[in-house]
């Protein structure tokens, strides 16, 4: 897909971060957008920000764990723009803990909101996309997805789920309809709010999480590590090129895929190799 000017795009987990910055890169290339996240007040200034530089945008209150909740999005954005050319399944959460810690709706949470929502996510809008007549879905996994990371056990499982989902949906698609692209997004450090994902647990009507040491020691050290990272926008401009370009595997991190080949040697040797989300 080439021509972005007059198309339509949306973006969820799109009122901060990654998908804010997708969401707006799509604006400046001339898309119309709608942007959808579970919390409204944020949606509504992201939004009114966006508006007040002039694109045309709209916003959906959404919580992408719940197949009815993203049928409507998908609804609206239709009655919105009339068609949709891009979706960009970006929202996304983190708990951390061991497998000893973590609690079943922890995994339900997490698995819900990473992985069931971009399935909800391609079964609502690649009937859309394929109206439309072309387009592109974009799919946010993590480098968690690419090497597991102790103490993150459903993030880790949720963004493995999403590489090989995506890769499902590629292969289908250049066998079956290449006039639609799929990509995968796999970002190492970037500037987003993934470390105070509990707040979307109150949203959501879920359970407050119980404190572990775990958490404790992931936030101390993944913090930091998240705070150095690039900016979302830099990824953003990274997701426009793939598109672009039809390209499959978007790393932010080209030092990842030395990370990938030790895994692979891991592999060779018969052992294990651990990583470090991101």
């Amino acid at each position: 897909m080439q021509n972005f000017e007059g198309r339509v795009a949306v973006v969820t987990g799109a009122a901060n971060g990654i998908g804010l910055a997708s969401a707006t890169r799509f604006a400046e290339e001339g898309m119309r957008v709608v942007l959808s996240d579970i919390h409204a007040q944020e949606l509504d200034g992201a939004v009114q920000g966006l508006r007040e530089r002039g694109y045309e945008v709209t916003g959906v209150v959404a919580d992408v764990s719940k197949v009815d909740q993203v049928e409507n999005l998908a609804a609206r954005a239709l009655e919105a723009f009339g068609a949709v050319h891009i979706l960009h399944n970006n929202a996304g959460v983190l708990r951390a803990g061991t497998m000893e810690e973590l609690t079943l709706e922890d995994w339900q949470w997490v698995l819900g909101v990473n992985l069931w929502s971009v399935i909800y996510g391609i079964k609502a809008f690649l009937p859309l996309i394929r109206q439309a007549g072309e387009g592109h879905m974009v799919n946010t996994a993590s480098t968690a997805g690419l090497q597991a990371t102790g103490g993150i056990g459903p993030y880790n499982v949720s963004k493995f789920g999403v590489v090989g989902l995506t890769e499902t949906l590629r292969l289908e698609l250049d066998e079956g309809d290449p006039t639609i692209g799929a990509s995968v997004l796999c970002p190492g450090s970037v500037r987003t709010r993934i470390c105070e994902s509990d707040r979307n647990r109150e949203a959501a009507g879920v359970a407050p999480g119980v404190p572990s040491a775990t958490e404790e020691v992931f936030r101390s050290f993944a913090g930091p590590v998240i705070e150095a990272g690039i900016d979302p926008t830099e990824v953003a401009a990274m997701i426009v090129s793939a598109i672009r370009n039809n390209d499959f595997w978007i790393l932010t991190h080209p030092q990842w895929k030395e990370v990938i080949h030790d895994r692979v040697a891991g592999l060779q040797r018969n052992q294990l190799v651990s990583g470090f989300g991101g």
